[in-house]
């Protein structure tokens, strides 16, 4: 599954659905940090880092989003990591379920 998707909606308003869908969504899902920065021309980027624990990794896992509009579109780009256990890292699928929280919160929206 790719990692990054444009959508129609803004900078904010994307940033705002991700971050309902993995607090409020989720008994675990927690915002670790939100990091803003608008350009001199009013475009626009926004991190959320979020952590979440997955019993089936044995473990917190963490989810970086970066969106911004810089190119005139909105882009989301996500990435998680931080699960299983021991050389292999091997998750059980948890990574990939967390970074599927992001485009399924926003699959209405996606160009």
């Amino acid at each position: 599954m790719p990692n990054t998707m444009n959508v129609s909606v803004s900078v904010n308003t994307a940033a705002h659905i991700i971050e309902q869908e993995v607090v409020e969504g989720s008994i675990t899902g927690t915002l670790i940090d939100r990091y803003e920065i608008e350009s001199s021309d009013k475009k626009k980027c926004v991190m959320l880092v979020f952590d979440k624990h997955y019993y089936r990794a044995g473990n917190r896992l963490t989810l970086t989003v970066l969106i911004d509009d810089f190119t005139g579109v909105t882009r989301v780009h996500c990435v998680a990591g931080g699960g299983g256990e021991g050389l292999f890292r091997f998750d059980w699928g948890a990574a990939e379920s967390f970074e599927e929280i992001v485009f399924e919160a926003l699959e209405k929206y996606i160009v």
